[in-house]
C-alpha cells in the first residue's frame, strides 16, 4: 500500500474514524503541518479499540491479522492489520535487516516468541522471507530450550540469532557451559528491547565471530517506527523513508525538540496504515536527536507510558487499576514504576507511597494481584529473563517528581544509558 500524504491520511481517517472525527474535530480541513494535530492520549486510544463497539477503526475487520501486546490480559489491546499494510510493514523491515547486516545465503534462527496473538515471531518470520537476500529461515521461537537451540546451532552451522536479548543471552550461556564456542554464528540480530553492555561479555565469549546489531525498531501497536542504522551504537535508528514519521517530544512542554541530545517522547505516525491509524503516537520509548537534520536518534529509555521488560509491556495506567482495585483499605497514596537493572537481568519495582506502616501481607498480595493481570511477568522471572517483581514502600515525598513542575513521574528508568 502506497504511503499517504499526511493531509490525505488526517482527511481519510477523521473522515471514516469516529474516534478521529471526535480527536479532530478543532482541527482545520487540510491540515499539513503536522505539529497542528494533538498527539494521541493512549488510554483514550484503546478506550475506543474496543470489541464490540469499536470506534477507532475506519472499516469492517474483514481481511487483516490481530496481533496484541505482550503481557495484556483482560481487554486485549488488540492491534489488526491488512493484508497490504502487513505486506508493506514487513518488507521494509526486511530490507532494514539487510542494513543491520543479514547476507546472502545466511541460516537464520528466529528466536522469538509467539502465540496468544503475540506478533514478534511470526512478524521477523515474514520479514525474513520478505528480505531482499536469499536466507534460511529456521522457525526456532522463543519457547525453545536454550540447550535445543545450541545443539541447532552445531548441527546447521546456523549464522544467524535473531531474538530479544534475554532469549540471546540464555542460548549464549548454554553454549558457554560446554566450554566451546559458535564460531558458525556471524551476527546476533536483537529486537523488542534494548541491549546492555554489560550483556555483551557473555555473548562475545560464545559467538566470538558476531557482530551485534539492532533488527529494526517497531511494536505491535504503532508498527514500523525505525530502521537500524549501521555503526557501533546499536540503539541508533532512523526512520522509514516514505513510511513512517518519528518526533521527538519534550515530555513537559509538548513541544517537538529539534536540536540533538535532548531526551523526549517517541511519537509516531505511520504513513500507510489506514484501518487502524497511527497519527502521532506516542510509542513508549525515550530518544535523543544524534544530528542537526534530526533525522537519526538514539533510544535512551522508556517514557511514562509504561515499562517494558523482556517481551513483557507494563503499562503504568494498567499497574495503577490493578493496585487500586486491590488496596480495599485505601493504603497506597501514590504511585510509580521503577525500571532497574541488576546482575544482568531487567527488573520492575512498584514504588507505592503510603503514610504510614502498610498493613503485614499487603506487599505480597499486590505482587500477586499484578502477577494475576499480567502472568507473563512471574513466567519470564521463572525462566531467568527478568527479576521478579518488587514493591518498595517509601512516603509520599519521597516519590520522584518532575524538578521543573512538581508534577510526578509515572514512570522512572534507572537503567544505564549503554
Amino acid at each position: 500500500m502506497p504511503a499517504k500524504p499526511l493531509r490525505d491520511l488526517v482527511d481519510f481517517a477523521r473522515k471514516n474514524s469516529p474516534f478521529y472525527a471526535e480527536l479532530y474535530r478543532d482541527v482545520p480541513q487540510g491540515v499539513s503541518d503536522i505539529t497542528q494535530l494533538p498527539i494521541i492520549d493512549q488510554t483514550a486510544f484503546w478506550a475506543a479499540n474496543a470489541w464490540p463497539g469499536n470506534r477507532l477503526l475506519t472499516g469492517p475487520l474483514t481481511d487483516a491479522g490481530v496481533y496484541t501486546s505482550g503481557g495484556t490480559t483482560g481487554a486485549p489491546k488488540l492491534s489488526p492489520w491488512t493484508r497490504t499494510e502487513h505486506a508493506d510493514s514487513v518488507t521494509a523491515f526486511g530490507a532494514g535487516m539487510v542494513k543491520a547486516g543479514l547476507k546472502p545465503g545466511h541460516r537464520v534462527a528466529n528466536l522469538f516468541f509467539a502465540g496468544e496473538l503475540y506478533g514478534g515471531f511470526l512478524y521477523i518470520e515474514a520479514a525474513l522471507h520478505n528480505a531482499p537476500v536469499e536466507n534460511v529461515r529456521l522457525p526456532v521461537a522463543g519457547s525453545a530450550p536454550n540447550e535445543y537451540v545450541a545443539d541447532l546451532i552445531t548441527a546447521f552451522g546456523v549464522n544467524v540469532l535473531a531474538g530479544p536479548p534475554m532469549k540471546l543471552i540464555g542460548v549464549a550461556g548454554a553454549v558457554n557451559a560446554r566450554g566451546q564456542a559458535a564460531d558458525s554464528v556471524e551476527l546476533l540480530l536483537f529486537g523488542g528491547d534494548l541491549l546492555f553492555d554489560d550483556q555483551r561479555p557473555e555473548l562475545a565469549k560464545a559467538f566470538p565471530n558476531a557482530a551485534i546489531a539492532s533488527l529494526g525498531y517497531a511494536s505491535v501497536d504503532g508498527g514500523l517506527v525505525g530502521a537500524p542504522v549501521p555503526g557501533d551504537d546499536v540503539r541508533v535508528h532512523e526512520a522509514f523513508p516514505d513510511r513512517t514519521l518519528v518526533e521527538l517530544i519534550d515530555e513537559v512542554t509538548g513541544d517537538p525538540i529539534t536540536v540533538p541530545g535532548v531526551p523526549g517522547r517517541v511519537v509516531l505516525t505511520n504513513l500507510f496504515r489506514t484501518l487502524m491509524p497511527i497519527i502521532r503516537y506516542p510509542v513508549g520509548d525515550l530518544a535523543e536527536w544524534i544530528d542537526t537534520e534530526c533525522r537519526r536518534f538514539r533510544l535512551v529509555g522508556r517514557a511514562t507510558e509504561g515499562a517494558r521488560l523482556a517481551m513483557v509491556t507494563m503499562r503504568t495506567e494498567d499497574i495503577r487499576a490493578v493496585i487500586i482495585s486491590s488496596d480495599q483499605d485505601r493504603v497506597v497514596s501514590g504511585m510509580q514504576l521503577v525500571q532497574r537493572r541488576r546482575d544482568g537481568k531487567d527488573g520492575l519495582v512498584l514504588r507505592l507511597a503510603s503514610a504510614g506502616e502498610p498493613p503485614a501481607g499487603l506487599t505480597q498480595q499486590f505482587i500477586d494481584a499484578v502477577h494475576a493481570a499480567r502472568p507473563m511477568y512471574p513466567e519470564y522471572a521463572a525462566q531467568g529473563f527478568i527479576r521478579p517483581l518488587a514493591v518498595e514502600w517509601v512516603r509520599p515525598s519521597e516519590l520522584v517528581t518532575n524538578p521543573r513542575t512538581g508534577k510526578l513521574v509515572q514512570m522512572v528508568d534507572e537503567r544505564p544509558h549503554s
